[in-house]
């Protein structure tokens, strides 16, 4: 396996460790909030203040994080400077959500989709290193979560800081539903977000999705503002505040993570991103299965422009046996599942599937955002130079996969950002996609 030396971090964040596994003195959580200083240094404008913080919030901050920050069995620490506590699988923060509370693990594996028409090879130039190799930046050391227990990114006080409000911290916020064409996905530029994907033309009975995505380093120009890459498997009204999603990916995160890095995710919501759902393992909710894989951790190493290339494959589907929606990664591996009892509308199944990327552009100085989705180029550049996903798959009721060849896409700006779909018999349905933001063309 040859890894790409990548040295583009354009973000990098200096700050102060806090032990957060055990509640602090008010009086030294005050000290080390009035030490929180602006820490962000690169080229580019991006940076971030910490302002001085009260007492009370202090204490409700720490309050959540206690809750979300299980003790742990064992503590690594990844060369990144993220903290991943090794927790007991039936100490994780999902099974603190009120509906889950009588919830079993499910123990029972998952029935996986069956694929209706064998494919060739899905595509030579995949680095999809599945769990074997050094994919996340915790692995380099070495160390592994011991059987029985979860890897779970600890969560800071500054990580919380960073975000508009504790309720907020996590959480995508709301999107204004704007007027679109009666057939378009709820992809609206609603709080500044736009967008470049791919969707199921029509409403349809969906049971899960899978694609391979390439992964990049895209840089973000404001610290409130991100870059993702994901599949969405969606249910629900488009216009009210019902819509039930699961979304899985990469993204870079600034505010979420302190750092400019890609890293795996996870979504889901059933109200329209109003109060419920959250990232990750952020909130009670996901079950995680699997003691080698971080939610929220950095991959590495990352493709580079007319380089080596590298991507990752993810599967959704919901398990015929028990209902639960569990979520792939690579050559079969189990990462975990949304228990069914979470959701309304996906407690039944999913009505369209969305791929692609979303960027949020927040106009600072009253122009378009330079926040890159996918690689910063355009589609039509292709191979080894603009971002891909390939290999578009949906899952039937039959639980069987097979690639999906009617779909249409979407970008809401194509100056800005766009999108290429093809099919050929190696890659399947595919498409090409993103763009560098700010441009003579788009302002």
């Amino acid at each position: 396996m040859a890894f790409a030396n990548s040295t583009k971090r354009r973000v990098s964040c200096s700050l102060i460790p806090l032990p957060l596994s055990l509640p602090l003195p008010l009086p030294l959580l005050l000290f080390l909030a009035s030490l929180f200083v602006d820490k962000f240094m690169h080229a580019s404008a991006l940076n971030y203040t910490y302002k001085q913080v009260s007492s009370l919030r202090l204490e409700r901050i720490q309050r959540h994080l206690d809750k979300i920050n299980k003790p742990p069995v064992l503590t690594i620490e990844s060369p990144d400077g993220d903290i991943i506590d090794c927790v007991h699988k039936r100490k994780q923060p999902a099974l603190d959500h009120p509906l889950l509370k009588n919830h079993e693990i499910q123990k029972v594996p998952p029935e996986f989709p069956k694929i209706k028409v064998l494919r060739k090879n899905e595509g030579r130039y995949s680095n999809d290193q599945g769990v074997e190799g050094s994919w996340q930046m915790w692995h380099r050391n070495g160390t592994r979560c011991p059987k029985g227990t979860v890897p779970i990114r600890r969560s800071t006080v500054h990580d919380v800081l960073r975000a508009k409000s504790l309720f907020d911290f996590g959480r995508k916020r709301p999107i204004v539903s704007l007027a679109r064409r009666s057939d378009a996905p709820d992809v609206v530029s609603g709080n500044g977000h736009e967008h470049a994907i791919a969707y199921t033309k029509t409403s349809q009975e969906v049971y899960g999705a899978k694609a391979t995505i390439n992964v990049w380093d895209p840089s973000i120009q404001m610290v409130s503002e991100f870059s993702l890459s994901q599949i969405w498997i969606l249910s629900g009204s488009f216009d009210g505040s019902d819509l039930n999603s699961i979304e899985a990916g990469w993204q870079v995160s600034p505010e979420l993570y302190g750092d400019s890095r890609p890293r795996l995710f996870t979504y889901w919501t059933t109200d329209s991103y109003q109060a419920t759902g959250c990232y990750n393992l952020l909130c009670s909710g996901f079950v995680q299965t699997n003691n080698r894989i971080a939610i929220g951790a950095a991959i590495s190493p990352v493709s580079t422009y007319n380089g080596n290339q590298y991507d990752i494959t993810i599967l959704v589907w919901k398990d015929p046996k028990l209902g639960n929606w569990w979520m792939g990664f690579g050559d079969n591996t189990l990462v975990g599942y949304w228990p069914a009892e979470l959701f309304t509308h996906l407690a039944d199944h999913a009505t369209m599937v969305e791929w692609g990327g979303e960027v949020v552009n927040s106009r600072a100085n009253g122009k378009h955002t330079s926040t890159q989705m996918g690689s910063g180029h355009f589609a039509e550049d292709g191979f080894g130079k603009a971002s891909y996903f390939r290999n578009l798959e949906i899952v039937d009721a039959d639980n069987s996969l097979s690639s999906i060849h009617d779909i249409s896409t979407l970008a809401e700006n194509t100056n800005c950002y766009n999108i290429q779909s093809s099919y050929n018999n190696e890659w399947g349905t595919y498409f090409y996609y993103g763009g560098p933001g700010n441009n003579p063309r788009c302002q």
